[in-house]
């Protein structure tokens, strides 16, 4: 039986969303795999760009999608998930990706 939290985690849920569908989107690849195909990265890219954009942080000099695949390789390797199944982790484990990639400034939404 799924039972939401209570109190609900401290979490931005437009983002929360964007990250679950997309870890999900092919629900048995690893997250390496699902988070730097193209398509992804390219959005990443984006959003990156205008997050910077949006709180006046210049921008890191070469942003484009070897920058954002080398970013978010390092983030999954900081927090252990390179390798992990979307199907495989928990809420928690989540919880962690978001907050490794928010501190990191790249966002899903």
């Amino acid at each position: 039986r799924i039972e939401p939290r209570n109190p609900p985690p401290p979490v931005n849920f437009v983002e929360w969303d964007g990250m679950v569908r997309l870890c999900f989107n092919r629900k048995n690849k690893t997250l390496r795999a699902v988070l730097t195909s193209k398509s992804v990265l390219k959005l990443l890219e984006k959003n990156y760009r205008t997050f910077h954009a949006l709180k006046n942080i210049p921008l890191p000099e070469g942003v484009d999608l070897a920058y954002m695949k080398a970013k978010v390789e390092e983030t999954l390797q900081s927090v252990d998930m390179t390798e992990s199944r979307s199907s495989k982790l928990d809420v928690d484990d989540f919880l962690v990706l978001l907050n490794a990639f928010n501190q990191r400034n790249i966002r899903f939404s």
